[in-house]
């Protein structure tokens, strides 16, 4: 599907972290009247950007389908998912909504033929994966989430080789941003930080301060998505997940980079059940592969990112 073709875009899941500010690039490319945002909550908070919000349980299969064809559409972001935390709280519910929302979106794609984007995560990769995950590294995760995005890994691939549906996907690092708080995920001191610099220049940080795990500012990660959606089908060997280039830090570097930036603020680590996840995930990822097919490369580093959420949460 080329930029001539006009895209009719369904968003599940539209209300979360990604779903917010993929929302504002996908309306800033292609026009709100392009867009149909889905979430399982009601929300005002989309009434004046001239996006059309409707409420969708991603496993009501009977609506999601009348909407497919209500709006004709053409391409599906499905971003609605039980994160990593969370999901460890309820993992039956955790695979239901992750495995079976997917299930009906591809089994819908293939009936009418819309392209789907869907995110991975690095939960996939476990204990065994060593510092420096490469694409083809072992998938063992640790985590009830992590099971269930390697199952959808493995759905999209059999659903795009034996079916043809064309589904894209991106294995996100922990992601950092201002706009939206994360939902339940063990990346998520990453963003909490800031907020209590900002507001209160203290913070107790619920993993070890030695503590690497894979981030990307949310920037990065948008661009990445709406790069992968506009690559030749062609150029992609990867369905399920691709990896992607991740910034490498630990939460001591990140707490120190803020004091930097904002003087006298106090970081504590006092890690929680969390630090198990996180203890299973690599520090970094290998993301070659992700350049080489669609040219995807990080824009901010560490420096750049901080310098970036703190202007924009203290405005």
């Amino acid at each position: 599907m080329g930029e001539t073709i006009e895209r009719r875009i369904l968003v599940t899941g539209a209300l979360g972290q990604i779903g917010i500010e993929l929302l504002n690039a996908l309306s800033n490319k292609f026009g709100p009247e392009s867009i149909v945002a889905t979430d399982i909550r009601e929300t005002d908070k989309l009434e004046d950007t001239g996006i059309r919000f409707l409420k969708l349980d991603v496993l009501d299969l009977e609506k999601l389908e009348s909407l497919i064809k209500e709006f004709k559409i053409n391409e599906v972001y499905h971003l609605a998912a039980i994160l990593s935390a969370a999901g460890e709280k309820n993992p039956e519910l955790c695979w239901k909504i992750n495995m079976d929302g997917l299930l009906n979106v591809l089994e819908l794609s293939r009936k009418y033929k819309f392209r789907i984007f869907t995110p991975s995560s690095i939960a996939v990769f476990g204990s065994d994966v060593g510092n420096l995950a490469f694409q083809n590294s072992p998938l063992n995760p640790s985590t009830i989430y992590g099971v269930t995005k390697v199952a959808g890994e493995l759905i999209s691939e059999y659903y795009h080789s034996v079916h043809g549906v064309d589904i894209r996907g991106l294995r996100y690092p922990g992601l950092i941003s201002w706009k939206v708080m994360p939902g339940g995920g063990t990346t998520d001191y990453a963003v909490e930080i800031f907020h209590e610099a900002i507001s209160s220049k203290k913070y107790t940080c619920f993993v070890e301060k030695d503590t690497r795990l894979p981030m990307m500012y949310m920037d990065d990660a948008i661009r990445a998505t709406l790069q992968l959606m506009d690559a030749p089908s062609e150029n992609l060997t990867i369905r399920g997940g691709y990896n992607l280039p991740s910034l490498n830090f630990t939460a001591e570097e990140l707490s120190q980079k803020i004091q930097e930036k904002i003087p006298g603020f106090e970081c504590a680590f006092v890690p929680d059940h969390r630090q198990e996840y996180a203890n299973t995930w690599p520090d970094e990822t290998d993301g070659t592969l992700s350049e080489l097919e669609w040219g995807f490369k990080l824009e901010y580093d560490l420096d750049l990112m901080c310098t970036k959420m703190i202007e924009s949460l203290s405005k």
